[in-house]
């Protein structure tokens, strides 16, 4: 066994250098909002940082980063462009992904580490059934990251013919297909408010074929891959939290910094010095640090769980379900906060606070982050079973 200390120690290294790659990224701002992806210098300074190979695991020579670091990588991406740290949270799905499939063939699909992956787990397509495997295709909205991406991993509804394929209890089967991003169309759709540099435009594949052992189902697949990392189907969503936490913490930043020099108008004061600022910025790191606080205490007591080799309890699914929309909900209102009290200042396109407003209103219209999720989580807390066909 690999011990601890070096698994945090490989993990930490990409912590540190994902914070150096802050005024790399600052720089880009521009060029990310006008070309709406990220450059790709910029991708391969992120692969060279390690960001995409995070949850791959240990026995191919990767980190397998334990979650709260993970988020604190996000988040640190995210303080320096939403974007950035959204693309790293998408891209690296793919070791998770590929937990669900036979070691052997996960390997070959990730030869490169550093490979990104893009996906929608929208069932925008179909799969039919063939022999060896599924022909696949459809187009599918909101694929982050699929123009620097190897592997485009849709979600289908499985076909037998000219029917959907029903499981045993009635509802569509669903399969989740690798397939090469190379081998897809990639349709300019993604002219948005914000999160501009993700890139999250349509993918559409026509009649690909996708051998059998590179499919999985997203809702009863077991992970075949041994380890905590890998325990939970839902655990590719366990560093999102990053993205919110790391746009309202980089507001905030802004704030300050702004507050340090700017002058108001009217009043010949240092804005610093204005008692709606000083309240204002109180606020806003309360409502960050609470947020923070919130999906740190809950994904570290839902990862003790996982470690310990223990199911989580259906009170613990539930808390992981609800940090993600609750702490995006009090990082908008931290971004709102900043904004506002910013000024005339705010309100030009290059200005970090006007791409921290529009990059934070976009996510939360993401389902991972939407008030929808205090409904499912509040069944769960309730003793009742979530809705059908809910990852948690």
């Amino acid at each position: 066994m690999v011990p601890e200390a070096t698994e945090v120690t490989s993990a930490r290294t990409i912590l540190e250098a994902s914070r150096a790659l802050g005024p790399q990224i600052r720089a880009a701002a521009e060029q990310i909002e006008t070309e709406r992806r990220l450059p790709l210098e910029l991708v391969s300074a992120m692969q060279g940082a390690g960001v995409f190979r995070m949850p791959i695991p240990r026995t191919w020579g990767g980190p397998e980063a334990d979650p709260l670091t993970q988020i604190e990588v996000i988040e640190a991406l995210s303080a320096a462009d939403g974007s950035a740290g959204w693309c790293a949270m998408i891209g690296s799905d793919g070791g998770y992904f590929s937990a669900f499939l036979d070691d052997a063939v996960g390997r070959e699909l990730y030869y490169d580490l550093d490979a990104v992956t893009a996906s929608s787990l929208r069932p925008s397509g179909r799969a039919v059934a063939v022999a060896g495997g599924y022909r696949v295709t459809g187009r599918w909205a909101f694929a982050s990251a699929c123009q620097h991406s190897t592997w485009f991993v849709p979600l289908c509804v499985v076909f037998d013919g000219d029917a959907p394929k029903p499981t045993a209890d009635g509802v569509p089967e669903t399969r989740a297909c690798f397939v090469r991003t190379d081998a897809c169309e990639i349709v300019d759709t993604w002219t948005t408010t914000g999160l501009r540099g993700s890139g999250s435009h349509d993918v559409a594949v026509a009649d690909a074929f996708v051998p059998a052992e590179r499919t999985f189902d997203l809702f009863t697949s077991p992970p075949r891959r041994p380890g905590a990392l890998y325990a939970l189907r839902t655990m590719f969503m366990v560093n999102a939290p990053g993205v919110p936490l790391g746009i309202a913490r980089g507001a905030i930043e802004t704030v300050v910094a702004l507050a340090a020099r700017k002058v108001g108008t009217y009043t010949g004061t240092g804005l610093r010095e204005e008692a709606g600022v000083q309240q204002a910025v109180a606020r806003a790191d309360a409502l960050v640090s609470g947020a923070r606080g919130l999906v740190f205490d809950t994904v570290g007591d839902l990862w003790a769980t996982l470690r310990a080799g223990d199911a989580p309890s259906p009170q613990q699914r539930a808390r992981y379900r609800l940090c993600m929309a609750a702490s995006c909900a009090s990082c908008v209102e931290a971004v709102d906060l900043m904004y506002q009290v910013a000024g005339g200042t705010a309100l030009y396109a290059p200005h970090p606070l006007d791409r921290a407003l529009r990059d934070i209103h976009t996510l939360g219209q993401h389902v991972g982050f939407s008030p929808k999720a205090f409904e499912t989580a509040g069944r769960m807390l309730l003793g009742l079973e979530p809705a059908a066909r809910s990852l948690f």
